[in-house]
């Protein structure tokens, strides 16, 4: 198939077809998100989260590990709430052209909920079997698509890229389960590849059968996910509780302010938060902190 793609240098939001590929195919490639010296500074910020992780840390659940492809060695594989981690990461939050994207899919209400940063360690690269990110309450009849927007901080190839399915965000549950049950554990016969530049995006539902191969001779391939979902979906089906939604429109707010004061972001149109409803934001408060753990705000 042929791949739609966006461009951040010349537009300033995805245009409606962009928006309708991404519905019906359940991902969209994004390039020039990211450049220059914000590129680089996040590429440095990132890679001190990634040697601290690659020495072994014990006893802290963001850091994340898993069977390197190569020495079957625990290498690491995930980390955490980047966010709370990385000033360069919060003022990423605020990216304009993401934001305008995400409310064009979402509406106003939109609501920041995770952010990580996956990767594949050179020549290590954990396979990534074909999966889902989530199930959404099959009460719920909002067509609005929850989805990930994936940052790529260096180049992936088809040794560590991510294959997608397209459509599949459409397939029924039972459908998915035969896919992923009855076919080898990376067949990639009705799947395509989406090879990225340091800088470019994706955007994927989290509904669409995605995975990626085990590394041969693989390099550093670093993702950051920042995962957004429609305010008025979280606040009835969850999985977080109502105050999370308060407490990270806040941490939003906060992100765009450190944007704004940013030097190498001078120039560029910022984006405005405007919920309404119950998310209107009465008073501005500072966060208090950048990681809501999960955990803590799960509904019971």
């Amino acid at each position: 198939m042929t791949i739609l793609t966006a461009d951040a240098a010349t537009q300033s939001c995805i245009t409606d077809e962009q928006a309708q590929f991404f519905l019906d195919n359940g991902f969209l490639v994004i390039r020039n998100v990211i450049g220059g010296e914000e590129l680089k500074l996040i590429q440095r910020e990132m890679m001190g989260l990634v040697e601290k992780g690659a020495a072994g840390v014990k006893g802290d659940p963001d850091y994340m590990y898993g069977k390197g492809a190569k020495t079957g060695q625990d290498v690491l594989r995930r980390v955490e709430y980047v966010i709370d981690k990385s000033d360069p990461m919060k003022a990423l939050l605020g990216n304009p052209f993401i934001l305008r994207s995400v409310e064009k899919l979402q509406g106003r209400n939109f609501i920041p909920t995770w952010d990580s940063m996956v990767l594949k360690m050179p020549d290590e690269g954990i396979v990534v079997p074909w999966h889902r990110d989530g199930k959404i309450d099959e009460r719920c009849t909002d067509p609005r698509p929850i989805f990930n927007v994936d940052f790529y901080l260096d180049e992936a190839d088809l040794k560590s890229c991510l294959w997608v399915i397209p459509g599949s965000n459409h397939w029924p549950q039972e459908k998915v389960d035969a896919r992923v049950r009855n076919k080898a554990e990376f067949d990639t016969s009705d799947a395509i590849p989406v090879p990225m530049q340091p800088g470019d995006v994706i955007f994927h539902d989290i509904k669409v059968l995605h995975g990626s191969p085990s590394g041969d001779g693989n390099a550093l391939r670093r993702t950051v996910y920042y995962e957004f979902r429609a305010g008025e979906i979280e606040w009835e089906f969850g999985p977080h509780n109502h105050e999370y939604l308060k407490l990270k429109q806040q941490v939003l707010l906060e992100c765009l302010k450190r944007r704004a004061q940013a030097p190498y972001v001078q120039g560029e149109e910022a984006f405005t938060y405007s919920p309404d409803g119950w998310f209107t934001i009465q008073e501005t408060v500072p966060p208090t902190q950048f990681r809501y753990a999960h955990g803590d705000y799960r509904r019971e």
